[in-house]
């Protein structure tokens, strides 16, 4: 069953190439063996650079599910995801990951986050975007106010 899921993925990557409505990547988000939600790459279509595949299949399943947690579900993508859509598979909390084209497949093509991780591990001070951090206590209301609230979700 699996390989009908990935499939289903890839072709969706290939559809979105060939339409010229996005990049090469697609996404389908699976609970109890059924497809809860589908995504493909529109970051040039939308003007939005968070619109990868895995992005909006999760937002998707998200709110046909009407949770913020994915528990249950699995996740297959044509591509092994990004450092952003890594970062909101594991928000999301989705069990497993199943992906075809390997980070360096898209590096290759033109897609490469090996800049992404480099700057991931630098010292704040060394990054290439200046990080200036300023006004904390003034923000730390924010978590007590958070931490006071008897209505707070956690998550």
């Amino acid at each position: 069953m699996a390989s009908t899921f990935m499939a289903r993925a890839i072709q969706l990557a290939v559809d979105n190439v060939r339409s010229g409505r996005g990049g090469p990547f697609g996404c389908v988000v699976v609970k109890d063996g059924k497809v809860v939600s589908e995504g493909v790459n529109r970051v040039t279509a939308t003007n939005d650079p968070t619109a990868h595949a895995e992005m909006l299949a999760i937002r998707e399943a998200c709110q046909k599910l009407l949770c913020f947690e994915l528990k249950g579900c699995e996740l297959y993508t044509s591509c092994e995801p990004c450092p952003m859509c890594l970062s909101a598979i594991y928000w999301a909390r989705i069990d497993k990951i199943y992906y075809g084209g390997l980070a360096e497949d898209a590096a290759k093509a033109g897609f490469d986050d090996s800049a992404i991780y480099a700057e991931i591990r630098q010292p704040l001070a060394q990054r290439k975007i200046p990080m200036v951090q300023t006004m904390r206590e003034e923000a730390l209301a924010a978590f007590r106010a958070w931490e006071d609230s008897p209505g707070r979700t956690v998550y």
